[in-house]
């Protein structure tokens, strides 16, 4: 499936400005950003719910931009359910099948097998009324699979399910999409369920794609600030450059300290200093070429990790994530060095911070 140049607009308002976009077959492909960033706004011009102002949504090579919704070969699972309540669980799942005209004991075998592949087999004569939210997505899941789609689309489907349940289902969702191997396209402003259950995602804000990539590129080399920031956490500060690219590093003062950072800035315009905070220590270390000196603000315990964040001599703050049973006793007025090795420093352009 390919977006080309898809723009989409309300009036003077820009929703979508401009997302090209390649998925391919069998791919579980994220659109991971913010409320307002153009993603539900998106997946609607694919589902054929909104029709494009500009360029073009291609299946399988076939321009469907301007085809409506029934005609097309992909489905649609919505945050809401959107169950029948006085249907029976095979009832709502068998539904889109009457309009295929598929032969009632084809279409009983279809449905058993989308219920039994989504573990509601036993619910099948029970009403959604009956079931729990968890239970409800499955069918709503269930109802869009039968129906075979080249391309499934999911708005935040597990978005009203508690923390626990949203784990349970994303390991399933993405354990279903690589059984069926068939496209999933999964839009969310949750960037653990796009890490979870993506092949790949795209990072988008102000109706524009930021950057695509796969979990582990996205979050490892960022190409903004802004991506940076939003997938993940980062400590992002405005340095000072004072010394000229050289062997692919370039030496900042940040805290009082000049220390070198792993890239060369961007050509123009403005940077940012990033880096993780996982990728930060407050540990001794044998080469202290990037220590800083910095004063604990506060500490954040959070369970399997702890947050200390700490203030530089010029008043900035970085965030310290270490393992809790490694973080260390620290209190706020404490006296630290934070230490960081130069190819966890980034140096990048702001994106849609700027």
């Amino acid at each position: 499936m390919q977006l080309d140049d898809l723009h989409k607009s309300y009036g003077e308002v820009p929703a979508v400005r401009g997302v090209t976009l390649d998925v391919a077959a069998g791919e579980f492909f994220s659109l991971l950003g913010p409320s307002g960033c153009g993603k539900t706004t998106t997946l609607r011009m694919i589902a054929g719910f909104e029709t494009p102002t500009s360029g073009q949504v291609l299946i399988d090579g076939s321009d469907v931009s301007r085809v409506p919704p029934n005609d097309r070969p992909v489905n649609t699972v919505f945050q809401n359910y959107a169950l029948f309540p006085f249907m029976s669980v095979e009832d709502n799942v068998a539904f889109g099948l009457r309009y295929q005209k598929v032969p009632k004991a084809d279409a009983k075998r279809k449905v058993a097998e989308a219920l039994e592949m989504v573990r509601m087999g036993q619910f099948a004569k029970r009403k959604p009324g009956q079931l729990s939210g968890g239970q409800q997505q499955r069918i709503a899941l269930a109802r869009a699979i039968v129906l075979g789609p080249r391309v499934l689309l999911l708005d935040e489907p597990l978005g009203a399910l508690d923390a626990r349940l949203r784990k349970t289902l994303q390991i399933e969702l993405k354990s279903i999409q690589e059984s069926l191997g068939i496209t999933f396209i999964y839009v969310t402003h949750d960037q653990e369920e796009a890490l979870t259950m993506s092949d790949r995602l795209a990072v988008m804000a102000g109706g524009l794609v930021e950057q695509v990539g796969t979990p582990a590129e996205v979050y490892d080399a960022p190409t903004t600030a802004y991506v940076a920031d939003f997938l993940g956490s980062a400590n992002i500060l405005d340095v000072e450059i004072v010394g000229p690219a050289s062997e692919g590093r370039t030496s900042v003062r940040v805290g009082g300290v000049t220390v070198q950072c792993g890239n060369r800035p961007p050509d123009a315009g403005e940077v940012k200093l990033v880096v993780r905070p996982e990728r930060l220590s407050l540990e001794e270390m044998t080469e202290p070429s990037g220590a800083i000196p910095a004063t604990v603000a506060r500490v954040v315990y959070q369970g399997p990790t702890t947050d200390v964040i700490v203030r530089l001599a010029a008043g900035e703050e970085l965030v310290v994530r270490r393992p809790s049973e490694r973080a260390g006793q620290h209190s706020p007025g404490d006296t630290v060095t934070v230490h960081c090795r130069e190819d966890a420093l980034r140096l990048l352009p702001p994106g849609a911070l700027s």
